[in-house]
């Protein structure tokens, strides 16, 4: 039996690092007074211009045209949105043995976010897989997180996720929704905008990013966030996050089988369905969670490095299989050329 191949040098995210610097300067300079309120009001736009930015890149036509692969994006979107909050539920048996019950909120929230689509365009490219299927699945649950996510967070979560009181839908509304609609309508006269500049746009997306970090962690700071998180805690949450990425690698794999799709498309699914987005939970933490957002981010921060190091071993290793002989027809599905809007899409 051949034993798979690690990569010679495993994907630490270098985004990962600034983020947890960012938590650092949170810890040693925490933002007090008018300062806090400064930031706050920033991060505030700084979120609604996030969502913009995702509504302006995220081509609708393009996820469209995926709709003949509709039984693959059901299963992506049913391991993202069903078994994974449904397995985040069931880990409400570890609280108060292995974790407190911060940080199983943050563990839940993190099963409530969308799929990615950057990484899961990448690992299935190199496995082999069916680009064209993750693009649009990553698409489709990317449109999907920007309803579900917030919904889902209310009612399973309950007050310390706002709930659906009215400030906090109007805060839903106003920082998440109309910003990313505001993208989708102004997408045609921006988008070119957007292209042309990617780099620039890239680091206004991440900074905006750091910024929400840097404000959680704030009022995590001022609120004694560290008093509550001790290092056997963090290793238990470690160890579960270990667990439930492997449960949705094993699912997403063997599961598909099952569901009788082709190796390629079963690549796909594994990794569209078993990933969680950093970009798109980081925001939404901080609308939904408020001044509590530190402890429910630093979950998605762990499992975010955690999916990049387990999923590279695992296209690495797929890219190795011998892949059966295909059909003309299907030949052409797969390679497919992938559309240059979606590759864009995070």
């Amino acid at each position: 039996m051949r034993r798979p191949h690690l990569p010679a040098r495993l994907p630490l995210d270098p985004y990962v690092l600034a983020l947890l610097a960012t938590v650092g300067l949170a810890a040693l300079l925490p933002a007090r007074g008018p300062a806090a309120t400064a930031t706050d009001l920033a991060s505030t736009a700084a979120v609604a211009l996030l969502f913009f930015l995702y509504g302006a890149r995220l081509s609708t036509r393009e996820a469209l045209d995926g709709l003949r692969h509709w039984r693959l994006h059901l299963t992506v979107l049913a391991c993202t949105f069903v078994l994974f909050p449904l397995l985040g539920l069931a880990a409400r048996a570890l609280v108060p043995g292995l974790l407190t019950a911060p940080l199983y909120g943050g563990l839940l929230f993190l099963c409530l976010v969308p799929s990615t689509v950057q990484s899961s365009i990448a690992f299935t490219s190199i496995a082999r897989g069916n680009v064209p299927a993750a693009i649009c699945a990553g698409s489709f649950s990317s449109l999907a997180g920007i309803v579900l996510t917030p919904l889902l967070a209310a009612a399973l979560l309950g007050g310390d996720a706002g709930g659906f009181s009215p400030d906090s839908l109007l805060k839903i509304t106003l920082q998440l929704l109309l910003p990313f609609l505001l993208g989708q309508v102004l997408r045609a006269r921006v988008g070119g905008f957007l292209v042309r500049h990617k780099q620039v746009i890239g680091r206004v997306d991440r900074g905006s990013i750091l910024l929400v970090v840097y404000a959680a962690f704030s009022a995590g700071v001022v609120a004694g966030i560290w008093h509550q998180v001790s290092l056997p805690r963090l290793a238990a949450l470690m160890l579960v996050e270990a667990v439930l990425l492997a449960v949705m690698l094993l699912a997403t794999w063997y599961g598909a089988a099952r569901l009788g799709f082709a190796r390629e498309d079963r690549i796909a699914i594994q990794f569209a369905g078993s990933k969680k987005s950093l970009a798109a939970g980081l925001p939404m933490a901080g609308v939904l969670f408020g001044p509590h957002a530190a402890l429910a981010v630093l979950p998605l921060m762990l499992f975010h490095q955690m999916q990049l190091m387990v999923c590279a071993v695992i296209a690495r290793r797929r890219a190795q299989d011998p892949v059966p002989e295909l059909p003309r027809a299907r030949v052409a599905e797969v390679s497919r050329p992938v559309p240059q809007g979606a590759a864009r899409a995070r």
